[in-house]
């Protein structure tokens, strides 16, 4: 029991210590940990508020109302502690390491842990180790950290912004002063600043990945969706970015003739740059490869010829379709590894569209494909879904040593090929771009020991017809190798290479106006290896000269 006069002296002490406590609380703190000690200093401290009478309300801060408490305890928290009652390696955060482990840590695994990513302020536990110590300590420290994720105003610092000024508007009393407090006016209108900017640009040798794919009046225009699932043409192709999407429109079929998107000539007519760059550059023309004819009842018929049309209202009464409408686009660009595009095919599928296929759906489909034998390598044809010749051109697959492959595909001709043109294209389809005239007898030879490489002997085998075009379906690779050197490590060896073109009589047309070839490519390896024979060097025989009186005097 105490005096009854220290019972004001005690609340008053008791109610600094409260709030010097509470501002402690408040305040980020710093701690280091030694080897023999542990210490924690507090970074700043304001001065112990003076007493306040029972019952008077506290002074209102700076915000209309508290904060509110983070759910996660940043100091408590410890992701690589993962050892109960047992220090972690480099964990810094580990409740159960002590100043010793400290001491030898070669770095914090988690160098900090931050708070509920939804606040604009949120707490941060920062840990580091002090290696200039000896014994090394380890830091922490707690902290307030702007949140970078989103976007929070924290002083309003600028009264004007909050309401809306007039502008000054010029007169004769006030044009001076303005003509003094402005940087001047400029004639030049943005059209001209963007031009400017464009032809003072470098011109670009080759495409880059992403770059995107220019013609001779804009770019290629590859619609696509963006923010919903209605088309937006102004999406530009760019290089080397295969893509295939659908999107949809919202058209009034009496207007379908005006509409540019929905008719053939408005992906075919682009010419697209060789290289990026000047206008007087080369340009590739859109060459279409097919056209598919979609009917009301989706059955397709292609047609022969890949003229442009037109899409064309048609009324019978209240009744309104549109033809010629174009429902699929696929584009297929080759390019060089240099970045040039060479070559620019289009294969469409067109449609009649009516009122009960509103809103009108849309399918459009990109990629790139490199004809190039980059690496100089023995190729095939690549087996695809499609099993479309047209569009598996350009498309290779490398022979690799010793795995026997085989691909092929369907061509089809319509009526209007010939059989000489036919014979060049299917060539070309087999041998593929830069068929090589050598292999390398090793996968390590070099390349200026040409006398030791293996010539590639090409085989035409067709039936002997008089009077009749030998159209080429198959290229069949034989590729003969044996075992080189010692029997405890051989080495492959490439000793011969065949290559046998295997040609049959140009089809005819029996019905109907298309015909259908079907073309393959094989690769073969046979070991032509010898048996193996042990042998073994001859037992060596001493031919040495011995004095003539060396045994002397026992002979």
């Amino acid at each position: 029991m105490g005096s009854p006069g220290l019972r004001p002296l005690l609340l008053v002490l008791l109610d600094c210590c409260a709030s010097v406590s509470a501002q402690a609380a408040a305040t980020p703190p710093v701690t280091t940990e030694g080897f023999n000690s542990t210490e924690a200093a507090w970074m700043t401290l304001r001065p112990a508020l003076s007493p306040r009478p029972p019952g008077t309300p506290k002074a209102p801060g700076p915000f209309s109302g508290p904060r509110p408490t983070p759910v996660t305890d940043v100091a408590a928290l410890c992701v690589c502690d993962l050892s109960p009652a047992q220090c972690d390696v480099n964990c810094c955060c580990d409740p159960d390491c002590s100043p010793v482990d400290f001491s030898v840590f070669s770095a914090c695994s988690v160098p900090s842990v931050t708070g509920d990513s939804q606040f604009c302020s949120q707490k941060a536990a920062i840990y580091s180790l002090n290696f200039t110590a000896n014994p090394p300590q380890r830091i922490f420290k707690l902290v307030d950290q702007i949140n970078p994720s989103i976007f929070c105003i924290h002083i309003t610092n600028y009264k004007p912004a909050l309401s809306f000024i007039n502008p000054e508007v010029p007169d004769e009393n006030n044009f001076d002063k303005l003509m003094e407090t402005s940087d001047g006016f400029s004639l030049n209108s943005e059209s001209e600043i963007s031009f400017t900017i464009q032809s003072d640009a470098p011109d670009t040798a080759k495409y880059e990945y992403g770059v995107r794919l220019q013609t001779s009046d804009s770019f290629l225009r590859f619609p696509s969706p963006l923010t919903s699932s209605l088309c937006t043409d102004d999406n530009p192709a760019a290089f080397l970015v295969n893509q295939a999407v659908k999107c949809t429109r919202r058209i009034n079929l009496a207007q379908c003739e005006e509409i540019e998107a929905l008719g053939m000539a408005y992906y075919s007519s682009p010419k697209i740059l060789r290289v990026p760059g000047l206008r007087t550059k080369a340009e590739i023309p859109i060459t279409v490869q097919s056209i598919l004819m979609e009917s009301l009842n989706k059955t397709l018929a292609r047609l022969e010829d890949t003229d442009v049309l037109n899409q064309t209202l048609i009324e019978a009464g209240d009744v309104k379709i549109c033809t010629n409408v174009v429902l699929e686009v696929k584009y297929s660009l080759t390019y060089t590894d240099a970045g040039e595009i060479t070559k620019a095919d289009l294969s469409l599928l067109l449609g009649t569209v009516s009122s009960a296929m509103l809103p009108l759906e849309q399918k459009f489909e990109i990629r790139f494909i490199q004809t190039m034998n980059r690496y100089g390598q023995l190729t095939i044809l690549r087996s695809t879904a499609e099993k479309d010749c047209l569009a598996l051109e350009g498309i290779r697959t490398p022979v690799l040593f010793g795995y026997d492959m085989q691909s092929g595909c369907k061509l089809r001709l319509t009526k209007a090929i010939t059989c000489q043109l036919a014979v060049q294209k299917v060539k070309s389809l087999l041998k593929g771009h830069g068929f090589p005239d050598y292999v390398a007898p090793f996968g390590n030879s070099r390349a200026q020991d040409v006398l030791d490489w293996v010539p590639i002997h090409f085989i035409t085998q067709a039936p002997h017809m008089k009077d009749s075009c030998q159209l080429p379906v198959a290229l069949v690779i034989e590729v003969k190798w044996t075992k080189y050197g010692s029997l405890l490590n051989p080495q492959a060896k490439i000793v011969n290479v065949t290559a046998n073109l295997i040609a049959s009589s140009f089809p005819e047309t029996n019905s109907g106006n298309e015909r259908t070839v079907l073309i393959s490519t094989a690769v073969t390896f046979v070991d032509v290896s010898a048996p193996a024979e042990a042998g073994f060097r001859a037992r060596p025989t001493i031919n040495a000269k011995l004095p003539f009186n060396f045994f002397f005097p026992f002979v």
